[in-house]
Order: C-alpha cells, then structure tokens, then sequence
C-alpha cells in the first residue's frame, strides 16, 4: 500500500514517474493500445501536466511531467483516462494497471538529463530496437529543463554552510527555510 504523502506536490517540481500494466501484461505491443496510450498523454498535456518526455513499453511506461497540481493527481488522468477509454472503445473488461506509480522528484539539470537518457535508452536496453530513433512510442514533447527548477550546483559550493548562519547575538544556528 502506498503511504500517505504529507504534503501536495505541484508545479513547482518536475518527476519521473514509472507505472506498470497489471500483472506486467505486454499490453502495449498491441499497437492500438500503445497509440491509445499516446493519445491519452497528449491529450493531458497542458491542462493535467506538462508532458516533458516519456516511452511505452510493452508492459510499463515512465514519463518526465511536471504536474500542474497534486503529482497523485496527474497521474489518476493518465491511468484512469486511459483505462477508460480502453473499456469504451475496445471493449475491455480486465484490469489495466498495476495500483501506484513509482515518482522520483528531479533535483537539478544533471537529474533531469540523466532521466532524460533513461527513457532514451528504455527501448535499447530491453532489445525492442537497436537505436533508440527507431522505437516508436516515445517522444520529448517539451525536453527542455524547466524553469523554476534549480540549476545543477557547481561541485566547490557548500550548499549546507551557505544555508546555515550562526548568529553571534544569540549564538544559535539557524536554518535557511529556502535551502536546497
């Protein structure tokens, strides 16, 4: 069972969401399903999330998004637009997903690169294609690092002393509420 979250993300973060099909079914090499699963992505795009990249695979899917609300809540679109429409227009009784998602939030530029590679590379490493160029359910709608999220640190800063500044009046330390 997925644990309560204590506080609601929302569009001040990007994620790397991962979600499976239910019982890891290759639902997704079927290419109607894989087109439908695209077009629920899209259709989300700009009013549930922002879409930054993602790829089908037969049996899972990751997504780079950065939610315009609750990241609980973009996801519930994308799973429950599709299974919707699944049931509605191919007649589909059985289940579709997996409950829960897996979420990483993205830290900084090289976090967000190196998810960017990860769902480049997805398709290669599971031997579906021998080029990633090739596999066809995968797209970087919007693959640039988004604004509002901080840039990756340059490796001399000292994120924790500069957050921290020990006042001589009182004598106690005090922690920066914007630290990083």
């Amino acid at each position: 069972m997925r644990p309560v979250r204590g506080e609601v993300r929302s569009s001040e973060y990007s994620y790397f969401i991962s979600t499976q099909t239910y019982g890891r079914r290759s639902l997704f090499r079927v290419e109607k399903w894989a087109t439908l699963m695209v077009d629920v992505l899209k259709h989300y795009d700009g009013t549930g999330y922002m879409l930054h990249a993602y790829v089908v695979m037969p049996d899972h899917l990751h997504l780079l998004i950065t939610p315009h609300a609750a990241i609980e809540k973009a996801v519930q679109l994308i799973k429950g637009g599709f299974s919707f429409r699944v049931k509605r227009e191919f007649l589909w009784n059985g289940e579709v997903w997996q409950p829960g998602f897996t979420d990483h939030r993205i830290r900084d530029s090289e976090d967000w690169q190196r998810h960017l590679e990860y769902i480049r590379l997805n398709p290669v490493e599971a031997r579906l294609v021998e080029d990633s160029a090739l596999y066809e359910w995968m797209g970087f709608p919007s693959r640039g690092f988004p604004q509002g999220l901080k840039p990756r640190l340059t490796e001399d800063a000292n994120v924790r002393a500069e957050a921290r500044t020990l006042h001589a009046e009182t004598g106690s330390l005090q922690s920066d509420k914007h630290q990083v």
